[in-house]
């Protein structure tokens, strides 16, 4: 069974950085697409940041540059490095693999504050 577990997210002022993992299992990580996405209420959720089962990664516009997506196969885990965040960056994150759209964990919240 396919299970995200998603970590890292807390409170940090403006200009910060955090980094959110995600550890997945019922899946082998390194021949599978993955994506961050942030979801805040009453918007849908958004694709961050996504790395594919080759290594290549892609952005958001609005996280190019200061965020760095990565994954460690040894760990089954994908990372999220998050730097200098913004306001707007607060949301609840999540992970997940794209060849199985349905699974999702629980996020993780990230408040960045002025």
């Amino acid at each position: 069974q396919v299970q995200l577990v998603e970590s890292g997210g807390g409170l940090v002022q403006a200009g910060g950085s955090l980094r959110l993992s995600c550890v997945a299992s019922g899946i082998i990580l390194s021949i599978n697409t993955m994506g961050w996405y942030r979801q805040v209420p009453g918007k849908q959720r958004e694709l961050v940041a996504v790395i594919f089962s080759g290594g290549s990664t892609n952005y958001a516009d609005s996280v190019k540059g200061r965020f760095t997506i990565s994954r460690d196969n040894t760990k089954n885990t994908v990372y999220l490095q998050m730097n200098t965040l913004k306001p707007e960056d607060t949301a609840v994150y999540y992970c997940n693999a794209h060849r199985y759209p349905n699974y999702w964990g629980q996020g993780t919240q990230v408040t960045v504050s002025s």
